[in-house]
């Protein structure tokens, strides 16, 4: 790659190895992960994100989209990392119940526009995550049992295609790959912008109760009560705890999304009976504070995570879940899915519907020294569940060493390979887990 094309391609900053800058702008937001890129680009707007595509397509090269380094694979050796930091525009039409976003838009900035207006975006437990990264994946939201995935809510991408041509896609102008993009991940085109609906945010109630690790089995068993009739405005995490040097905890996260605050205070009342708690943030929030009801590292952390689709919680996923050591990972965590997420919608895109009710995450530390054991841990508590688990898994939920295949069945991941050999045949485009692979 000679080093002046590239430079005059694009008016946005471009750095590579062994420029002053590279290491940070290179980096993913998961510091375990590496990103061997042969150059990152910082684009000034969308115009340049074109200029870049139209640069790779002539010389034979890859591009691979990051707002900020979430959800990274690592699989970028060779190609040029963008960064749509720049892309950060905001509008709110409160009358349509929209917003209109640039790619590199994080779910704060929504929900900060959105809140004042009694509106919310479908964003998730961070709230520094790209709403257009997250979105290409599917996007689970706490709010996602009420209104499903957040690609649902997708009216338009902006987007530029392999050629380096501009385009707006939506339903009527082009089903195929506004399809694909709701959901299938980054491999089709590079998303410059997006319209999504807005929903209503009457009111919001959540937060955090822990308490010592003696109460798990209390904990989980309420847990259970609640999610087996939970209405779908209120979704409801459990999860064990272990920081290093510290005690083992227990802990159910809550957000319940509606008018009346008292009806989200009686759904959850059966964990006033659990008595120790050591910590209870339950609160009446706004939208724009969504964030602090997990309080999860805004910064660069090393870390290893494996998800998998739970099909109940029969006796067996009890013993693995509840009654096995969580050391050396740091979390087991099981999400309540279900509600809109489990319904076809008319029209949807390829992040289908999710019959599995329970999602269990687990987290552990990425330093050097544990990751063998962490990831040991993972693969024992996986095979301990012997076949309780599903598949499709969010494709969000991805984890370095993963396939695409992993997260549609057979005719939909068929249908992407397909959209991607037609609209992408030279590789223009690096999603973080190609659907080729």
């Amino acid at each position: 790659m000679s080093a002046p094309d590239l430079a005059t391609a694009v008016r946005g900053t471009v750095l590579r190895p062994g420029d002053d800058g590279f290491a940070a702008a290179a980096r993913a937001w998961n510091l375990a992960v590496e990103q061997p890129v042969a150059a990152v680009v910082e684009a000034a707007d969308a115009d340049d994100v074109a200029a870049l595509v139209r640069y790779a397509r002539r010389t034979g090269l890859s591009v691979a989209a990051q707002p900020n380094g979430h959800g990274a694979s690592g699989d970028t050796d060779g190609v040029i990392l963008l960064r749509t930091g720049r892309l950060d525009g905001v509008e709110v039409d409160p009358d349509r119940r929209t917003a209109r976003l640039g790619a590199g838009v994080r779910w704060e900035q929504v929900q900060r526009a959105a809140a004042p207006h009694g509106l919310t975006g479908l964003a998730g437990s961070m709230p520094r995550v790209s709403v257009v990264g997250y979105t290409l994946g599917g996007g689970l939201s706490w709010f996602g049992r009420a209104h499903g995935w957040a690609s649902d809510s997708v009216r338009s991408f902006d987007i530029v295609d392999a050629d380096g041509g501009r385009a707006r896609v939506d339903t009527a102008s082009d089903p195929d790959l506004f399809w694909a993009l709701r959901g299938g991940g980054g491999d089709f085109a590079l998303v410059t912008a997006v319209e999504i609906d807005l929903h209503p945010a009457p009111g919001l109630y959540g937060g955090r109760l822990v308490w010592p690790a003696e109460r798990t089995a209390e904990v989980f068993e309420v847990f259970r009560e609640i999610t087996e009739t939970a209405p779908r405005e209120l979704s409801v995490w459990f999860q064990r705890l272990q920081f290093p040097d510290a005690p083992p905890l227990v802990a159910v996260d809550a957000a319940y999304l509606g008018g009346d605050t008292e009806a989200g205070k009686a759904a959850l009342a059966r964990l006033d009976g659990i008595g120790g708690a050591i910590t209870d943030t339950r609160t009446v929030l706004s939208a724009d504070r969504l964030g602090e009801i997990t309080a999860e590292p805004t910064d660069p952390v090393p870390g290893l995570g494996h998800a998998e689709l739970l099909c109940g919680l029969d006796e067996q996923t009890v013993r693995a879940v509840v009654d096995s050591p969580v050391a050396p990972l740091l979390t087991i965590q099981v999400r309540h899915l279900g509600g809109a997420l489990a319904e076809p919608r008319p029209g949807g895109g390829a992040r289908g519907p999710v019959a599995e009710p329970y999602l269990l995450y687990l987290i552990g530390l990425g330093l050097p020294h544990l990751r063998e054991a962490v990831a040991g841990r993972m693969t024992e508590l996986v095979e301990a569940l012997d076949g309780r688990t599903g598949t499709a898994k969010p494709y969000t939920f991805l984890a370095p060493g993963e396939r695409a295949a992993d997260a549609f069945d057979a005719p939909t991941l068929d249908r992407l390979r397909t959209i991607k050999q037609d609209r992408d045949p030279h590789g223009v485009f690096r999603a973080n887990f190609p659907v080729l692979r």
